[in-house]
């Protein structure tokens, strides 16, 4: 196994006039699980299909290691690629769909058997194994698929195409925390794309956030929620996402209207901002306490374990969570506290610094 490496890899379907996948050079690291996450539409079935060799990029080249496979079919680059829906031999049992990768590359029949009842008995196919594959149900036969592109030991990745999407909600959990056992296994390379943050916050080592062709940010899943570099990644990332709300650096105060809420970084010059902090770190307060920002309440949602209370500063809506049994009521007014280490500066959509506390000192 080695890293798989992009260099300016980009893609567009019309001809140039537009990019499906933005050029960009990039590696994935070998043995790591990786998790491609982004809305619709964004380029990641395009840059997974890139690097399979489905698709044959418009600009740009693939390395696997010291080996450049850009023009290589996908026959030739040894990938395993499970895809959203199931692709089987239905008339097969499922053991000889398990066993079908093995059996074509002539592995020895001992070894086919022992991959193929370590993967069925991690995925829980070990009573349906000598079942043909269409009398199971959808996100069953599901499963099998996930097994054929898990069961060789020795493949450059394992890519995985929204694999979870036709499987029952109550089978997900289970079979993220399976993913990760085999891969601890196998040491394989993963790369999982899916649009739910919490598939790809659950199983990844390192989520790599896709946005209009063009990666945005990268880093382990605590990263992303607590430190966004990009005003996307914190709205994509969190459930509500992060607060962004326009404010105004003005003689080195950060303003939203007329209240200071904290200080500016050093350096960074005044000028408009938008200030992106989460609903778990807003603090509320009664009218009067200072500094903060002049808010109204304008409901509750009482989700059983904590409170979501939803407010208005100005025109712009805030979100806090809080826990169960708020005291809040709707038209109340408010303050609202930015705490300096959660709260982070944006311009041009880039976080472009941290709020600082005014007079030295974080606001109370």
């Amino acid at each position: 196994m080695a890293d798989i490496r992009l260099e300016g890899v980009g893609h567009s379907y019309d001809g140039g006039r537009t990019w499906a996948l933005k050029p960009m050079t990039w590696t994935w690291q070998s043995s790591r699980a990786y998790a491609l996450l982004g809305p619709s539409g964004c380029g990641k079935t395009t840059l997974l299909n890139i690097i399979s060799g489905l698709i044959t990029p418009t600009v740009g080249r693939i390395w696997f290691g010291e080996r450049e496979v850009t023009g290589v079919p996908t026959a030739g680059r040894n990938i395993a690629q499970v895809f959203q829906f199931p692709v089987l031999y239905e008339e097969m049992s499922v053991y000889d769909n398990l066993a079908f990768p093995l059996r074509n590359r002539k592995f020895p029949k001992k070894e086919v058997d022992q991959r193929v009842r370590q993967v069925s008995q991690l995925l829980g196919l070990d009573q349906v194994l000598r079942r043909r594959s269409r009398r199971l149900d959808p996100g069953r036969q599901q499963i099998v698929s996930l097994g054929r592109g898990l069961v060789r030991p020795q493949v450059a990745a394992v890519l995985l195409d929204e694999p979870l999407t036709v499987v029952d909600p109550a089978l997900k959990w289970t079979l993220r925390s399976k993913l990760k056992e085999i891969h601890r296994d196998t040491g394989h390379t993963l790369i999982y794309v899916t649009h739910d943050q919490t598939e790809a916050l659950t199983f990844a080592d390192e989520v790599v956030v896709l946005n209009d062709g063009a990666i945005v940010q990268a880093g382990e899943p605590a990263e992303l929620f607590l430190s966004p570099s990009h005003e996307f990644v914190g709205h994509f990332i969190g459930s509500p996402g992060m607060n962004m709300v326009p404010a105004e650096i003005a003689g080195g105060v950060v303003r939203v209207g007329a209240a200071g809420v904290g200080a500016a970084p050093d350096g960074l010059p005044p000028g408009p901002v938008r200030i992106g902090v989460r609903p778990e770190f807003v603090r509320i307060a009664g009218p009067g306490a200072s500094p903060g920002a002049g808010a109204t309440v304008t409901g509750i949602d009482r989700m059983g374990a904590y409170d979501l209370v939803h407010t208005r500063v100005g025109e712009h809506p805030v979100i806090v969570k809080t826990e169960a049994g708020s005291a809040c009521e709707p038209d109340a007014a408010v303050f609202l506290h930015f705490p300096a280490d959660r709260t982070f500066l944006f311009r041009d959509e880039v976080r472009c610094g941290s709020l600082a506390p005014l007079n030295g000192r974080e606001p109370s």
